[in-house]
């Protein structure tokens, strides 16, 4: 099954490690997570973070990492392929993740788990990257995100949108 992520995180550069602010994930059938973490410190956010990601974070609850790992493993498994009788579709070779310049976003995605050894059993070491997919395609004008950006669930849906876009155009011979 697909899901698309997003997340928004604090970069310090090469003398601080990233900070998850928070992860979006969709579902190709569209079911979504959304999650906030309570580790990041806001002091380290840069100004650019400050006002365009943290205003956007919503009232829910703030989770630890272990917390959202936890959750994220019960969201993917209830969200993968199903038999008509609930059941794991023999047909679901496990979770398949896409982003959009995604490479930051899979480093706090593993983060997560502990280390990228660490996520569970049967999930990929690797995200698929659309950005890298659209420019293999021509780099085709893409949807506009009709929502607000820098909310990982708004650019979790986002990722979706482009994704059928992409595919739309792929299998119309569009490459």
């Amino acid at each position: 099954m697909k899901f698309f992520l997003d997340t928004e995180f604090i970069e310090r550069g090469h003398a601080a490690p990233l900070q998850l602010v928070s992860i979006g994930i969709v579902s190709y059938l569209g079911k979504e997570f959304y999650g906030v973490s309570s580790e990041f410190d806001p002091d380290a956010a840069n100004d650019w973070v400050k006002a365009n990601v943290l205003p956007h974070l919503g009232d829910g609850p703030r989770l630890t990492h272990p917390e959202l790992a936890a959750a994220i493993r019960v969201f993917i498994a209830a969200n993968g392929l199903r038999n008509s009788d609930g059941s794991p579709s023999t047909y679901d070779s496990g979770p398949e993740f896409w982003g959009y310049y995604a490479d930051y976003d899979w480093v706090v995605f593993c983060q997560i788990f502990g280390a990228m050894v660490d996520l569970p059993e049967g999930w990929p070491m690797y995200c698929r990257d659309l950005k890298q997919w659209c420019a293999q395609m021509g780099n085709p004008k893409l949807p506009p995100q009709d929502s607000t950006e820098h909310n990982a669930l708004n650019d979790a849906r986002w990722n979706r949108k482009v994704y059928e876009f992409l595919a739309d155009r792929y299998s119309a011979g569009a490459v």
